[in-house]
């Protein structure tokens, strides 16, 4: 298999052209050794469940105009979407905050659901 001069291999590089430099090397380090149709299967698991940074951080820059906790639903947190949307965002400082930490929230998730996909192809392989 090969590498890139990054250490990342090619085939993930190319599937995921537009997954973060932090995500793609978690991810990298996660798939060692699987082959690339192995790869593209987890590729298939993963991309509709991953979320875009740039989402977030519209989604929580729409809660300081009307309605905040939008991005915590998004990321699958529930309970905090329902906090903030009852209380205007924690009066607009949790909301402020979370602009401020998009990035760390979305890769939090993101790395969530890596492990999610990983376990599904866990699945579906000792199903098969």
């Amino acid at each position: 298999m090969q590498t890139s001069p990054n250490g990342v291999n090619p085939t993930l590089m190319k599937l995921l052209y537009d997954t973060t430099p932090e995500e793609l090397l978690q991810i990298d380090a996660m798939t060692k050794g699987f082959t690339e149709q192995q790869l593209q299967q987890f590729v298939m698991i993963y991309r509709p469940r991953r979320k875009d940074e740039q989402t977030i951080l519209i989604t929580c820059l729409l809660g300081l105009i009307c309605c905040a906790g939008i991005h915590r639903f998004l990321l699958g947190q529930i309970g905090m979407g329902i906090l903030y949307l009852f209380t205007g965002g924690l009066c607009l400082i949790g909301t402020i905050v979370d602009a401020i930490n998009h990035k760390q929230l979305t890769l939090e998730y993101n790395q969530k659901m890596i492990g999610e996909s990983l376990n599904m192809m866990t699945m579906i392989r000792n199903g098969s």
